[in-house]
C-alpha cells in the first residue's frame, strides 16, 4: 500500500502505518510506502508491472502487503485473507476457510475473477476457475497483491470481468533469514511453516524457500484438509538484470465437502452433516465412504529475466509450466452398468445390471505460457508493449476402482476418455502520459484470440466435440485530473469480452462468450491523516455468463447466457484516524444487480419475471476494522463484516434466498524482540464468528419438471442447498524470526 505520512514523526508514522497496512484496503494513493532495506524491491516488481497499476491510474484497486497478510496468516486460504477489502464475499465448502475456498467481487464468480502469479495466469484453463486450495499456505510467499475491481488494466489469460488478482511472490533478500511459524486452532486445525534466505551471496545470487503443511478436519463432518506445499527460488540479480528460477507447488488430499444442506431441518438442527461418501450398507445403515476425497498435485516452474538496458529501456520475459494431476474418489451405490458402458450380466439365474461401485474421475493436464514486454519511459511517457501465449493439454478420464458386480470390467479400464486443447494469444500496449501538472491520461488495447477443440466424451459417456475460435478488442482508456495535493477525480471506460468454459459447454453446445463495458467515476481524498475513497461503477453486460444457482454432479456450477444485465454500484471506503492508537478501516458498497428481462418456464408455462436481481449479488457488502495499538509491540483489531441478503437464482425464488449476516471476528499481534538465536517472535490470535452467528454464505438452487405424478400435466419441483459456514472458532499461532 501507498500512504503519505510526511507531516507525522517517526513513531506516530510507524504507528499509523502498523494500523493503516492491516486491512490493505485499496485506498490511500500517493507516496510509496518506505520499504524493508532488507528487500531488494524496485527490480522485483517489475515482474507484474504488465498486470498492475500505479497510484494515479485511474483503475479501482487495492494494495495488499506482505505485512498485512502475516496479521492473519494462521492457515486460511487468500480468499479469507481478502474477506474485509471493498466488494468482496467470501465462502468455504468445509465451513472454517481451509479446503475448497471461493471469492466474489461485485457479485461475480471466482469463474471471472482473473488470477497471476509473477504475471503468469493462475485460473485453470478449462474451467476459469481458482483452486487456491492447491497452493496451502501461499500467502506465507507472496509479497504483495493487487486486486483491482471491474475489468481493470489487461491481463494475462481469461478476460477480469469482476476483478483480477495478481500475486508477486517472495522479494530478493539481502540479508541472509529464517522463520518458524506454527499455529493451532479450532476443528483440529493447524499449520507449521519453514522458510529460509541465504540472503544475497557474492552480492548476486540468493536461494530462498519455504515447506508447508497445512491439516483440518473441518467444520464439517468429515471435511479434512491436508495441504502440503513447497515454494523454492533462486535469484541473480544486479544493478540491470534480474533473474528468477522459482517452482512451487502442492498436493491437496480434501474430503468432499460441496454437495451442501438440502434438508432444511438438518441446516436447522445438525448443520454439520455431511452427505458426501454416504451409503446404505446390505443391512439398511447409513454408512460413509472413508476416502470421498479430492486427491490433486499440482507443480509450477516459471523462469524470468528483466533486463534494463538504460533509463528508457528495459524488457521481461516470463516463462512456465504447470503440471498438475489428480482424481476424485467417491463410494456410488446401485448404479446402472448402461451409465459405466457396462453389460448386464447373469448371476444365479438373475440378470444383474445395477452394482455398488467406487470410481475416480482423473484430471491430467499440462499447461505452458510466455510472457514478453517491453517497457519505455521518458519524460512524462510510460509505454508498455507486451503479449502472452499459453497451451493446455489436459485430459479427462474415469476409472471404475472396485465394484460389486464387475461385468466385463478390465483393470484400469476408462469408462469415459475425454482431450481438451486449448490455445490463448493476447497482444497489448499500455500508455501513461502525464499531460500536465493536472492531468493524466491512460490508454490500454488488447487483441486476444482463444481457441478451444475437445475430443472424446464425458463423464456421462457422451461425445464432446467442441472446436471454437474466439477474437476478442478490449480496448481501455482513462483521465486522472489532480484537482490539488489531496484531491484527485479519475474517470475510465473499459471493455472485455470472455469466452465460455468447459461446463458451459457442456450445458449448451451453443452457449455464447459475454461482454462488459465497464465505467468507473471516482474520487481519492487525502486531508492530514484522513484518507476517503469514492468510486462509482457501471457495468453493462451483453449476454453475461451469470450463475443459474444450479451445480453439475461434480460441484461446478452451471451458468447460463442472461441477455442483457447490469450492475451499478457505489464504493466507498475511508482510514479514520481517531487518535494515534485508535484508527477505523470502514467500507461500503451500494449496488443494484439486474437481469434487464428473465423469461423461465415453471409447470410447463413460460413465465415473463421482467427485470430480476443477479444471482449470488447482494446489494449491500460492508465492513470494519477498529484497529488498536496501545503500544507499538501490540495491535489489536475487531473486524465486522456485513452482506446483505442475496438470491441464489435468478429468478428471485423465495427457496434460493440467502439471508444477510453480520459477522465479527477479533485478532491480535504481539512482537517480542528478543536477543537470543531469534530476532524476533511474533504471537497472534484470531476468533472469528465471536457473537457465535450461524450463516450461510453460498448455495445452489434448481429445479426439474415432475412428469410422473400426473400424466396430464407437468410440474416444477424446486430444491436448494446450503453451505453452513462455522460458528464461533479460534486460531492461535507463533512465529520465530531469525
Amino acid at each position: 500500500m501507498k500512504f503519505l505520512f510526511n507531516n507525522l514523526s517517526k513513531k506516530s508514522r510507524q504507528r499509523l502505518s502498523l494500523s493503516i497496512a492491516f486491512l490493505g484496503i485499496c485506498s490511500v494513493y500517493g507516496q510509496e510506502k518506505q520499504q524493508d532495506s532488507t528487500k531488494v524491491e524496485k527490480l522485483d516488481e517489475v515482474l507484474v508491472k504488465a498486470v498492475r497499476v500505479d497510484a494515479k491510474s485511474p483503475i479501482t484497486h487495492s494494495n495488499v502487503t506482505k505485512e498485512d497478510l502475516e496479521k492473519r496468516n494462521l492457515g486460511q486460504d487468500i480468499p479469507m485473507l481478502l474477506n474485509f477489502l471493498p466488494s468482496v464475499v467470501t465462502t468455504t465448502d468445509a465451513g472454517a476457510g481451509v479446503g475448497y475456498t471461493g471469492i466474489r467481487v461485485r457479485g461475480v464468480s471466482s469463474q471471472s475473477t482473473n488470477i497471476t502469479i509473477n504475471g503468469i495466469p493462475y485460473n485453470d484453463a478449462e474451467s476459469l476457475g481458482t483452486f487456491w486450495v492447491n497452493l496451502g499456505d501461499f500467502a506465507s510467499s507472496t509479497e504483495s497483491l493487487q486486486l483491482q475491481r471491474g475489468v481493470g488494466t489487461s491481463t494475462n489469460g481469461s478476460g477480469a470481468f469482476g476483478a483480477s488478482i495478481n500475486v508477486l511472490t517472495d522479494a530478493i533478500s539481502k540479508d541472509a533469514s529464517g522463520e518458524i511459524a506454527n499455529s493451532f486452532g479450532s476443528y483440529n486445525t493447524r499449520k507449521h511453516t519453514v522458510k529460509f534466505s541465504t540472503g544475497l551471496l557474492n552480492d548476486h545470487i540468493e536461494i530462498a524457500g519455504r515447506l508447508s503443511n497445512i491439516a483440518s478436519d473441518g467444520y464439517i463432518d468429515r471435511a479434512s484438509a491436508d495441504l502440503k506445499s513447497y515454494f523454492l527460488q533462486g535469484s541473480y540479480v544486479d544493478d540491470n538484470t534480474l533473474i528468477k528460477a522459482i517452482t512451487f507447488g502442492g498436493k491437496e488430499v480434501t474430503y468432499q465437502a460441496w454437495n451442501g444442506l438440502e434438508d432444511l431441518d438438518k441446516l436447522e438442527n445438525d448443520r454439520t452433516y455431511n452427505t458426501a461418501g454416504e451409503y446404505t450398507d446390505n443391512n439398511g445403515d447409513t454408512q460413509f465412504y472413508d476416502n470421498e476425497v479430492d486427491d490433486y498435485k499440482q507443480d509450477h516452474y516459471q523462469l524470468h529475466w528483466n533486463q534494463r538496458y538504460d533509463n528508457q529501456w528495459s524488457t521481461t520475459l516470463g516463462l512456465n509450466y504447470t503440471k498438475g494431476q489428480g482424481f476424485f474418489e467417491q463410494y456410488k451405490d446401485d448404479e446402472d452398468f448402461s451409465d459405466y458402458g457396462l453389460e448386464p450380466l447373469e448371476f444365479n439365474g438373475e440378470i444383474i445390471d445395477e452394482t455398488d461401485l467406487i470410481r475416480r474421475r482423473w484430471l491430467d493436464n499440462d499447461f505452458y505460457v510466455i510472457n514478453a514486454n517491453v517497457n519505455y519511459k521518458a519524460n512524462n511517457l510510460d509505454l508498455l508493449f507486451g503479449g502472452s501465449f499459453s497451451h493446455y493439454d489436459g485430459d479427462h478420464f474415469g476409472e471404475v476402482i472396485w465394484s460389486e458386480y464387475a461385468s466385463q470390467t478390465e483393470i484400469r479400464d476408462r469408462y469415459y476418455d475425454g482431450n481438451s486443447l486449448k490455445n490463448d494469444l493476447s497482444l497489448f500496449s499500455k500508455a501513461n502520459y502525464r499531460l500536465n501538472e493536472k492531468i493524466s491520461l491512460f490508454g490500454d488495447l488488447q487483441v486476444r484470440n482463444v481457441t478451444y477443440k475437445t475430443t472424446g466424451t464425458t463423464s456421462d459417456i457422451v461425445e464432446f466435440a467442441i472446436d471454437k475460435d474466439f477474437t476478442f478488442f478490449n480496448p481501455k482508456a482513462g483521465i486522472t485530473y489532480s484537482l490539488n495535493t489531496g484531491n484527485d477525480l479519475y474517470f475510465s471506460y473499459a471493455r472485455a469480452n470472455r469466452e465460455p468454459n468447459r461446463t458451459d459447454f457442456e450445458t449448451d453446445e451453443n452457449i455464447k462468450p459475454e461482454q462488459l463495458n465497464d465505467f468507473e467515476l471516482g474520487w481519492r481524498h487525502k486531508k492530514g491523516n484522513f484518507i476517503f475513497n469514492a468510486n462509482a461503477y457501471y457495468m453493462f453486460y451483453n449476454q453475461q455468463l451469470v450463475l443459474s444457482g444450479r451445480l453439475d454432479d461434480v460441484g461446478n456450477p452451471i451458468r447460463t447466457n442472461s441477455g442483457e444485465s447490469y450492475r451499478l454500484g457505489l464504493e466507498l471506503e475511508a482510514i479514520i484516524p481517531v487518535s494515534s492508537q485508535l484508527t477505523l478501516q470502514p467500507n461500503m458498497t451500494l449496488s443494484s444487480n439486474k437481469n434487464n428481462e428473465t423469461v423461465i418456464s415453471f409447470d410447463d408455462e413460460l413465465q415473463n419475471l421482467g427485470k430480476t436481481d443477479i444471482s449470488f449479488s447482494p446489494s449491500i457488502v460492508a465492513s470494519n476494522a477498529i484497529v488498536f495499538q496501545p503500544i507499538d509491540k501490540l495491535q489489536m483489531a475487531l473486524l465486522s463484516k456485513f452482506v446483505g441478503e442475496q438470491y441464489m437464482s435468478n429468478t428471485e425464488a423465495d427457496l434460493s434466498k440467502l439471508d444477510s449476516f453480520f459477522i465479527n471476528d477479533f485478532n491480535i499481534n504481539y512482537t517480542l524482540k528478543t536477543a537470543s538465536i531469534f530476532d524476533e517472535i511474533i504471537f497472534s490470535g484470531l476468533v472469528n464468528n465471536i457473537f457465535n452467528v450461524e450463516y450461510v454464505s453460498n448455495g445452489y438452487y434448481y429445479t426439474y419438471d415432475d412428469t410422473w405424478s400426473s400424466p396430464t400435466s407437468v410440474t416444477t419441483i424446486e430444491g436448494a442447498g446450503f453451505y453452513p459456514q462455522a460458528t464461533t472458532n479460534f486460531l492461535v499461532g507463533v512465529t520465530m524470526k531469525f
